[in-house]
Parts: C-alpha cells; structure tokens; sequence
C-alpha cells in the first residue's frame, strides 16, 4: 500500500526536520518526519500545542524552508524552487484557509475573493468570486468589508477565496478554532462539501478530535515527530453532509 501511495504521491514529505537557534540555545521542532499523500485524498493532522503541526503545514505549503528533508508537491522538489518560483507555484496550486482568516481590510467581501485569480491574470474574475461568494451563502455581503462581518461569515470569505483557483491542495489551519460550536460545525461542513466537489488534497490541522475524524487520514504529532498514521474511524461512512448555509450570511 505505501508503494502506491508513493507512487501516486500529491503531496511527498522525506526527512523532514526543522530546527531553531537561538544564542547556545538549539529547539529541534520536527524530526525526521516521512509520510505521502495521494489525490483527493484528506488528512488531519493532529496533536498537543507545540508539537510541531503549524511548523509541518508551512513547511509543506513552501512557506519555510526546512533545515533537513525533502517536500515535494506534484512531483516538485520546493527545496529546488527560488522564492519567486514557489509563490508563483502557491498562487497556481495551493489554497489556503487560517484560524485568523487573513483577509485585507481594506477589500470588500468581493475583491478579497477577487485577489488570488486576478494574481494569476484569470478571466472573469468577478463572475467567479460572485458565484463562490454565493455558494457560500454570502451574496448578501458582497460590498461588506471584513469588519463589518461575523467570525463565520469571515472564514466563508476565506473559503471561497481558498477555492477561486481550484486548487489541487488546500492547507487548512485550525479553520474553525476562532468560531463558536454552532458556527465551526457549519464551517466544517461547508470546507468538506466543497473540497468534495473539487476533488482537492485536504490536510487540515486542528485540536478538534471531531473535525479531524471527518478527514479520512489522521497524522498524530508529538514532540516533533509522528506517533502514529492512521485512517479515520469515520473512513467507510460519508464525512460530506449537506451544507444549507443562511442567504442573510449571518451566523
């Protein structure tokens, strides 16, 4: 079975160690860290604060190098890329949804979701996000800045914006670890079903052991190093429930 995951690798980590100094003082805060990750697939990536889970997923999306190992995406080597060559390759490839949602302040709901696709020189930009935005359930808050909105009616935006390139992979940090139970479920639900339909690589990080059992892998951190890899319980059952989001956008 690891032979084929292998070989049909979307995601290839080998190796992978990273390291701080700091003066005399050396903090190791992943170690030797190996596993592959096949299309479509989900993987959860849990464990303890300071177990290294956010420090893995920059390292796997390129936004840091590591001090050991090898990540490969799609069969490219980041280590080999320059700085400008792995953003170029981000903006093409990769998706991106945070705990804090970054959004731009200064955009609205629209040029926010807008932003990615128009990096890329995309056609009918604003036809795309509006039709994302209304997936979401947002149509109603398309002019609607970042501050005039909810926490959940933020991560939507985030979502869309993650999903306006139709990335091959989505990194997903702690999506709904700023929301309420009520909201974080609806997220959840929302972040499934369209990475369903994308037919995307999702690895998610996350403390929450009921999300992380949505995911059809889940990778255990602890101390750096990987305690065990295992396939969800929930693997065999459907994780993508229908989602029926509030047209108003509140949450």
């Amino acid at each position: 079975m690891e032979a084929s995951l292998k070989s049909n690798a979307i995601i290839k980590v080998e190796g992978l160690t990273q390291t701080y100094h700091s003066g005399d003082r050396h903090l190791t805060v992943l170690q030797d860290i190996r596993f592959s990750i096949p299309d479509a697939a989900s993987v959860a990536v849990v464990g303890p604060s300071g177990s290294g889970k956010t420090t893995l997923l920059g390292l796997c999306a390129g936004l840091d190098r590591p001090a050991e190992g090898q990540v490969s995406l799609l069969g490219q080597d980041l280590n080999s890329m320059s700085e400008e060559t792995r953003a170029q390759f981000r903006n093409r490839n990769i998706g991106f949804v945070f705990q804090n949602f970054q959004l731009i302040p200064t955009l609205t709901a629209l040029e926010n979701v807008m932003v990615p696709l128009e990096l890329r020189g995309g056609k009918r930009v604003r036809h795309e996000a509006v039709d994302l935005l209304k997936r979401v359930g947002l149509k109603d808050r398309l002019d609607h800045f970042p501050i005039q909105l909810s926490g959940g009616e933020q991560q939507r935006i985030s979502l869309a914006r993650a999903f306006i390139n139709q990335p091959r992979i989505l990194f997903a940090d702690e999506p709904t670890g700023n929301l309420d139970t009520e909201t974080s479920h609806r997220i959840a639900d929302l972040l499934f079903e369209l990475n369903h339909e994308s037919g995307t690589v999702l690895v998610l990080v996350t403390h929450d052991l009921e999300l992380s059992r949505r995911a059809g892998r889940i990778i255990r951190l602890n101390a750096g190093c990987i305690v065990s890899d295992t396939l969800s319980t929930l693997v065999g059952e459907s994780t993508v429930k229908p989602v029926t989001v509030n047209s108003s956008g509140e949450d």
